[in-house]
């Protein structure tokens, strides 16, 4: 039985967590310089890669370890669906393509699932958790940005069945005593987080590719002057709760 894995997941990525708000997509996307170019590539991205975790873990929602963490109600592929459409309109699954990052990182995750499907548990806790933490305030961010209309261009962050930041708070109390539950041994455990330090990489590398968009749009001085200082983070407040996100960025 694992003990305190949550804990553990969460002293573990520290690290890894502060380098993914240091990645200059990040750092811009938090002084509120946030192009509709580069954010809907990045939706297009979450596409691929919640579809594939999403599938993974319906394919493994009965088995022992999984179990624990299986929560349909954090699903975010209808999300995106709705998202993508309002971006590149009513043909979108036509125009949208993964990253060559992207691409990686959808098949690490069907890698996973199909040697090691605990490893699942990684993944969904970086992705979801993310989401629930820093990924409400980077919606905020985005719809002032943008200038969104109401209730479009970020559904991505709406969690309709726990809608609430007291809902979230509380769904999240119940995700951490799941992963406390899992039923595997210490060599797992670290295996877990180990993957979820591969998953911050892999979603570090997604928003690289992004970078060059952001660049071209605001301008090389501005963007220096911007990604130049480093933003503390979760390695220097390990029981803080940072921003975001793969642009989600787990809690």
């Amino acid at each position: 039985m694992s003990n305190n894995l949550a804990l553990k997941l969460r002293e573990g990525t520290s690290h890894s967590h502060t380098l993914a708000e240091n990645t200059a997509f990040t750092k811009c996307f938090l002084k509120g310089i946030v192009e509709r170019e580069p954010f809907r590539k990045l939706l297009a991205d979450f596409y691929f890669l919640y579809s594939t975790l999403e599938e993974e873990l319906e394919r493994h929602k009965d088995d022992p370890v999984i179990s624990k963490i299986y929560f349909p109600e954090l699903n975010r592929k209808q999300n995106l669906v709705k998202d993508l459409e309002y971006y590149y309109g009513e043909n979108w699954a036509a125009d949208i393509f993964p990253s060559v990052a992207g691409q990686t990182y959808v098949a690490r995750i069907r890698e996973v699932s199909q040697i090691e499907p605990a490893l699942l548990v990684a993944h969904s806790y970086v992705r979801y958790m993310g989401d629930l933490s820093g990924g409400q305030s980077l919606k905020n961010i985005a719809r002032s940005a943008l200038e969104l209309p109401a209730d479009q261009g970020t559904q991505f962050y709406e969690f309709e069945q726990i809608a609430t930041a007291e809902a979230r708070r509380e769904f999240k109390g119940k995700y951490r005593d799941g992963l406390n539950a899992l039923p595997i041994d210490e060599s797992l455990e670290q295996k877990i987080i180990d993957e979820a330090n591969h998953a911050f990489t892999l979603n570090r590398d997604v928003v690289h590719e992004l970078e060059a968009d952001v660049k071209e749009a605001i301008g090389d001085h501005v963007f220096e002057l911007i990604t130049r200082q480093a933003i503390p983070g979760a390695t220097e407040h390990p029981h803080g709760h940072g921003h975001p996100h793969n642009v989600a960025i787990a809690e």
